[in-house]
């Protein structure tokens, strides 16, 4: 393991203007991290599987300059609402759908990453005029592996049965290339939310897409990538722990306007992991610097 000096969630956020809360879009209460100007266009982050906004703290203030960001909760996750029934990529386009109706925006910019890539790429499918630009970081959606499935399945549920400090830094080191990125403070963060007491209920509830029947009928066929007209960005990694290189550049090709970025030495997380090459490719696409 490579030693690293020590870095916390508020040491990424000391020099941000950033704020911190909750919009209650339609029927669901939604948690979020916020930087940018109201007047500049809407950019929404989208983690993934029982992730939450931290996973983009590293994100906020370069894109702040150009971008009005909201990284938010998914619903069943984070400090979101957690409904009482399995979530299915329908019911996380709803949330969306009312978080940009409440922020009073017609069209916005988005980023998913895992999950939250796989909810970007339905969402600009099915509504085109809603969307700018997109980019799918090691995105979900495409492939239905029963051995990942089950790895994740496993990790998320024991944290979330036991949210000890070793579960959670198992849950998280899943996510990285090199393990000693997960830091202390990266682990009590999402401590905090696994101890919440419907956490258990609701981390059931987020990982019904990794139930082989039910991830099928909401998996994107090669057909629905086809049809996706937005510019996209596919991001994947190296060494990305849900699929290989191969699968983002079969992702990119499908889509009309699509592109690809393999970034190096970085798991799931790039935008974590890799935040100079991630900052620098992600606002290069979104601005739409031809030198990507």
């Amino acid at each position: 393991m490579t030693e690293r000096e020590f870095t916390s969630v508020w040491s990424d956020l000391a020099q941000v203007e950033f704020s911190q809360g909750f919009i209650q879009a339609g029927p669901y209460r939604t948690r979020y991290l916020k930087a940018g100007a109201q007047d500049k266009p809407l950019l929404l982050m989208l983690h993934g599987v029982t992730g939450h906004a931290e996973a983009y703290v590293r994100n906020l203030k370069a894109h702040a300059e150009h971008f009005n960001v909201y990284a938010i909760d998914f619903i069943g996750h984070g400090y979101s609402a957690k409904p009482d029934h399995p979530l299915e990529i329908p019911h996380y386009i709803d949330q969306v759908h009312h978080v940009m109706d409440t922020l009073g925006y017609d069209k916005a910019y988005f980023s998913g990453e895992s999950l939250g890539g796989w909810v970007a790429a339905r969402f600009a499918q099915l509504y085109p005029d809603k969307v700018e630009r997109i980019v799918l970081n090691t995105m979900g959606g495409t492939m239905a592996n029963p051995q990942v499935m089950e790895r994740l399945y496993t990790l998320s549920m024991q944290a979330a049965e036991d949210p000890s400090w070793e579960r959670v830094k198992a849950r998280l080191e899943w996510l990285m290339a090199d393990p000693s990125m997960v830091t202390a403070d990266l682990i009590k963060t999402r401590q905090m939310i696994f101890q919440q007491p419907d956490w258990p209920r609701a981390c059931r509830m987020n990982m019904a897409l990794q139930d082989l029947e039910t991830r099928k009928r909401n998996m994107l066929s090669d057909d629905d990538l086809r049809a996706i007209k937005a510019e996209a960005l596919v991001i994947w990694t190296t060494k990305d722990p849900s699929g290989p290189v191969d699968e983002g550049r079969r992702i990119a090709e499908l889509i009309p306007n699509g592109r690809l970025q393999v970034i190096e030495n970085a798991g799931h997380w790039p935008q974590y992991e890799q935040t100079a090459v991630f900052n620098r490719v992600h606002l290069d696409f979104l601005l739409g610097n031809e030198a990507v």
